[in-house]
Formats: structure tokens, sequence, C-alpha cells
């Protein structure tokens, strides 16, 4: 099920925004400030952010500016500014699209479901990742370091996948569980626990100086900057 984060202040714009995505097959999770959504971002797996701009202690464009820094998530900017001018700028910075209010729900859906579209399809033609010596064949389902293939499991090929593809993202134990494993997560996080140090080992034989998959205390884990 693909998750939707609504970030939008007026609670019964938010409330009715959500109603509408949970109705169409979607789960949402709803903010309303902006000051602390990039780390709910990076900590939380999303597909796709419904972003209003004026927002209380951190506007949407410069949460939007500080997103592009580290992910390509599709972003929906919905703003009472209807301006062309405000529309070419906030699509300059990063957006994906642009409604303006008062929206129709029907078209906001529709458009959620375009970009999500276009999101996999985008992604589907770029399929090999590369980072550091490591090269990422998601077609092939080949990783090679240094130039030479690494014998995976298919869990440790999705965790290492889901790390590339979306690098800087902190993935918690619970993300990545319920993505590979395809199951609640009920809080036992030895499967992820194991999973994770065998990575590590199998890439640490292939490159013994090169550190690849960083433990972020208290929240998960993400591949080192670079």
């Amino acid at each position: 099920m693909k998750t939707i984060l609504i970030i939008e202040d007026q609670e019964d714009i938010n409330r009715m925004l959500a109603e509408a995505l949970v109705d169409a097959g979607y789960a949402v999770k709803s903010s309303y400030t902006g000051i602390d959504d990039l780390q709910e971002i990076r900590s939380h797996a999303y597909d796709l952010i419904l972003l209003d701009i004026m927002l209380p202690f951190k506007n949407g464009d410069e949460l939007l500016k500080e997103l592009r820094t580290y992910s390509d998530l599709p972003v929906i900017v919905i703003s009472a500014k209807g301006m062309i001018g405000t529309k070419i700028e906030l699509l300059k910075l990063g957006a994906d699209d642009y409604i303006t209010k008062p929206f129709d729900l029907g078209e906001v859906v529709a458009r959620v479901e375009s970009n999500l579209r276009r999101s996999h399809a985008s992604r589907q033609e770029n399929r090999v990742f590369c980072y550091k010596d490591i090269v990422l064949d998601a077609g092939s389902k080949h990783v090679l370091v240094r130039g030479t293939v690494i014998d995976l499991t298919a869990k440790e090929y999705m965790i290492l996948e889901l790390l590339i593809m979306q690098r800087g993202k902190v993935f918690t134990k619970a993300n990545l569980y319920e993505s590979v494993w395809e199951d609640d997560y009920l809080g036992d996080d030895n499967a992820v626990k194991i999973h994770i140090s065998n990575l590590r080992n199998k890439l640490r034989k292939l490159n013994p100086q090169v550190e690849y998959i960083e433990t972020v205390w208290g929240l998960g884990y993400r591949l080192y900057k670079v």
C-alpha cells in the first residue's frame, strides 16, 4: 500500500484530503506545522507528499528546497497562491505538481495517482544505481563491489536496494522489516540486525577499507554520506 504524507496546517483541509486518499486505497499520515517534517520524511517510508506552502514555523518552500538536497520523493504542492510566477518558482525548486485551492478532491486523487505512476516509470527506466564502489543493477538483481559480483540472499539484496535507492534516508528497523518481509513489525528486531550484520560482512570482504552502512543510533540505518 502506498503511503502519502499530508503537510497542511488547516485541520479541516488536512482531514478532508486524508479521508479522500484513504477512500482511494492509500495509507495516510497527517502533519500540521512543517517544523519536524524533514526528520519525519527521513525516518519513515513515504511514496508521495502533499505540501501546503503557508505553514507555521517553517514554510513549505523552505522544506521543499531542503528535501531536494537528498530525496527525489514526488511532491505535489497545494496552495492558495495561484499566481503563475509562484507556480513556476515552486516547480523550479523541485515540486512535481501544483494544485491551487480551492480544489476538487477527485482531481487531487487523480494527480496523486498520476505522479505515483510517473515516479514508478522513472525508477524503472533508471535501473542501475551506484554508491561508492557498489553498482546495483535493479533489473538483473546483480550487485558488484569493485567489479566483483557479491552473493547476497534475497533479503540482503532488498535491504541494500532500499538503502541505495533512497540514499540519505534513515530506515528504522520497522521500515526495513515491513518493506522487506512484507509483514507487520511486532518489535522483534533480531531478523533485521542479523541481515544487516551479514550484509556488512559480505561488503567488508570485498573492500575492507570502506564503510557502507551507517547505524544512526536511536533511529535505524542509512548509507554513509559520500
